[in-house]
């Protein structure tokens, strides 16, 4: 599973640690998540989506091999 939680990081301003600590996990997660090194929960997928309010979908997707 991809995603582009950097990408909505920039547009919302939000450092690796700010997000971490909205969402209640560690920086290394979030940094692990945006390097596809880590794959969410779903219960962590739909705080970030929260965050950034947008539907899940729109930040997780999934790629062909997936």
């Amino acid at each position: 599973m991809k995603n582009n939680i950097k990408v909505q990081r920039a547009i919302a301003n939000l450092t690796q640690e700010e997000l971490a600590k909205l969402v209640s996990v560690s920086r290394q997660t979030i940094n692990a998540m945006e390097a596809n090194k880590y794959v969410p929960s779903t219960v962590l997928s739909l705080k970030i989506a929260r965050v950034f309010q947008k539907p899940v979908e729109e930040i997780f997707f999934l790629q062909e091999e997936d």
